[in-house]
């Protein structure tokens, strides 16, 4: 009996990856795109799949005025070919999945993952249609074990409504892939139609957009979002010449503006149905928010702010002070009082602008840990050593426990052999970082409560059905 079968033996759930990959045939891709659009947007997209070749026409000089900074490159396996094509090819991997100890598993796209905030407005929804088409029509097959995930473009509303009506009331998709941070130009800025003048716009808080159709169609759909989109390019993650350099990271930094985004702009509390997912950052990050939300809150809600406001100075005593204790050169000047104490202490500020909390319609505390117990989801690869920090309870607030969601990668270049994944998953629990309750929680429930949590019936009929059936009652 081989170690990864010793595991399997072991474990009483089953194990379902929250997030592999799939890569598509993109000559396929490309004829669906022709089919629905015409000849001029198939070309349009041929022109994504060769952006390699074109990045490489511009010279190094040119990169930081042309917003051009190194991106993915030698990204998929190729020395193990049978990865790659058991990446391919939904029918290989149908056979393979109990090699690796799965039993079930969600696949994201490859390519499509630049549907979510591509910048080119009409071939946008025409690849997230294209795409969608293709993982419907690959995978109808084997979705009792493999259930493709919908690519929805999020630069606008509309955008994302009509691919949500498409892929899930048409296609019958049952999961959704969504990018929290959209790239805009600057507006007003010369050059404001090219790469490099632009800024960071979420999906939630201080938006262009409101974005709560969107999570009212989730919700009628019963669809859990979940955020897949990077930061590579962007901000501190612009090199131009060093893919590791912006890659590290970047998944973790764009989902933590999404949450912080969502959170403030009161999603989860209006949509209390909603589960909502942050792929591929893993899970410290999240604690660091969840901590940095409760600090910020238990000093800057609106009742505690009095002990800052400008009014609650005394000015009488605080004049006594400086005459016995201020230097010579400050007590020269006490007339000017006024303005050394203005300063971040300006008592004209509007006051209908003075609760930050407002918009986020938390009331206390334990509203920010509710939100975090029970809709907050975070997408964990096997490797990662720190997806351990969900389940420190003693270390976190409240002694709060954060959902940490097993998430495979399987078909990227961070995973050199797919029947590994489960292998180093499993090294918390064999280290005494994780209990056998944690991994289970880890590889099994948590999952089944993301998506099952918000549509109840999106395991029946899979291989699992059984075991979430009986997670979610319980």
């Amino acid at each position: 009996m081989t170690t990864l079968q010793k595991i399997k033996a072991q474990l009483n759930h089953p194990v379902i990856d929250g997030d592999g990959h799939h890569i598509e045939y993109v000559p396929y891709v490309r004829d669906l795109i022709q089919q629905d659009f015409g000849s001029r947007l198939a070309e349009r997209f041929s022109q994504v799949v060769h952006g390699a070749a074109l990045t490489r026409q511009v010279p190094l000089e040119n990169r930081r005025a042309a917003g051009v900074t190194r991106t993915a490159w030698w990204g998929l396996p190729t020395r193990n070919t049978l990865d790659r094509a058991t990446a391919m090819l939904p029918g290989l991997l149908y056979e393979r999945l109990e090699e690796f100890g799965l039993d079930y598993a969600l696949l994201y796209p490859t390519y499509g993952l630049v549907v979510t905030a591509h910048p080119d407005e009409e071939l946008r929804p025409a690849m997230a249609r294209a795409f969608n088409r293709y993982s419907a029509e690959v995978f109808a097959p084997y979705r009792d074990r493999l259930e493709p995930v919908a690519a929805i473009p999020m630069a606008n509303p509309q955008e994302a409504l009509a691919e949500l009506d498409f892929a899930v009331g048409e296609l019958g998709l049952k999961a959704v892939m969504m990018a929290g941070i959209i790239p805009r130009p600057i507006p007003g800025v010369p050059g404001e139609n090219t790469r490099a003048a632009r800024y960071i716009d979420t999906v939630g808080h201080d938006s262009i957009y409101d974005y709560d159709p969107v999570w009212r169609k989730c919700a009628e759909l019963k669809v859990s979002p979940t955020f897949h989109a990077g930061s590579q390019g962007l901000g501190m993650r612009a090199s131009r010449t060093n893919y590791v350099y912006n890659h590290i990271g970047n998944f973790a930094v764009a989902g933590e503006a999404a949450a912080r985004s969502l959170f403030f702009a009161g999603v989860p509390m209006k949509y209390p149905t909603l589960k909502f997912a942050f792929l591929e950052g893993g899970v410290a990050w999240g604690a660091n928010l969840l901590a940095d939300l409760i600090g910020h809150y238990s000093k800057r809600n609106r009742a505690f702010l009095e002990h800052y406001n400008p009014a609650q100075l005394n000015k009488a005593a605080l004049r006594e002070f400086i005459s016995q204790h201020g230097s010579t050169q400050v007590i020269a000047r006490l007339d000017e009082l006024d303005e050394a104490v203005l300063m971040l202490s300006d008592p004209e500020e509007p006051p209908d602008n003075l609760d930050e909390f407002a918009e986020s319609q938390v009331g206390s505390e334990d509203d920010i840990v509710d939100v975090f117990s029970n809709q907050y989801f975070f997408g964990c690869e096997a490797d990662d050593p720190m997806n351990a920090v969900g389940f420190a309870r003693a270390m976190l607030p409240r002694e709060t426990k954060l959902n940490a969601v097993f998430a495979s990668d399987i078909g990227h270049w961070d995973v050199p052999d797919m029947g590994e994944v489960l292998l180093e998953a499993y090294e918390l629990l064999e280290d005494g970082h994780l209990s056998e309750t944690d991994f289970e929680e880890f590889a099994f429930s948590n999952a089944v409560r993301l998506w099952g949590g918000v549509n109840p019936g999106f395991f029946e009929g899979t291989a699992v059905a059984h075991a979430a059936s009986s997670c979610l009652q319980g």
